[in-house]
């Protein structure tokens, strides 16, 4: 379990296929010791990956093809900047929202503008995931735990501060780009509860 509150970034040294999977290799950054050890989940890029071996400088991943396919992490090249958080400890703050790390669709940039002090940015996604979204709802976007505004039917709209720009990877995208998107799960959650309950209504 993540918070979306992006701790750091890293940078791609590659990702190659290999024998029984894809290996993502990328600079860590989280020299403390905590978090990195065999096993341990990562998000990068808002996606939960695990750790095949301690991490030193280096950290290694493995993929599954499903991955590159479902995410925005096919493609990755040498030197890409990647959002990276470590798993929430069981006493650790939720600055953000609750974010599982897996990412239900990508979406790309429609509008990423200056507007006044902050950033405007406008994502555009397949038309049925706008039922998860409500204005000042929350979104993880590349992981980061952002407040959602202007919904329409294929997109909506987030607002960047110059914090976020400088702690994650946002300030280098481009219209074009794909962005990794996790809804919200309790809004998920709703749905199916939600369905549940008309289907036993209509019974």
């Amino acid at each position: 379990m993540f918070t979306g509150i992006v701790e750091d970034v890293g940078q791609v040294i590659s990702l190659k296929e290999k024998e029984n999977a894809w290996e993502l290799r990328i600079t860590n950054p989280f020299q403390d010791g905590s978090g990195i050890e065999p096993g341990a989940s990562i998000s990068v890029n808002g996606c939960c990956l695990t750790l095949c071996e301690e991490a030193t400088d280096i950290a290694r991943f493995e993929l599954l093809e499903e991955t590159l396919r479902k995410t925005n992490l096919g493609e990755l090249t040498e030197g890409k900047i990647v959002n990276l958080e470590r798993a929430l400890p069981a006493d650790g703050r939720l600055g953000g929202h609750f974010v599982s790390g897996h990412v239900d669709t990508c979406g790309v940039i429609k509008v990423f503008e200056e507007q006044g002090k902050n950033l405007y940015l406008q994502v555009g996604i397949p038309p049925d995931s706008s039922r998860y979204l409500v204005d000042k709802g929350s979104i993880a976007v590349n992981g980061c735990s952002l407040t959602v505004c202007d919904v329409l039917e294929d997109s909506f709209a987030v607002w960047l501060i110059p914090h976020t720009l400088t702690k994650t990877n946002l300030a280098k995208l481009i219209t074009g780009d794909s962005l990794n998107l996790e809804f919200d799960m309790l809004a998920k959650y709703v749905e199916k509860l939600a369905g549940s309950a008309v289907n036993k209504f209509q019974q």
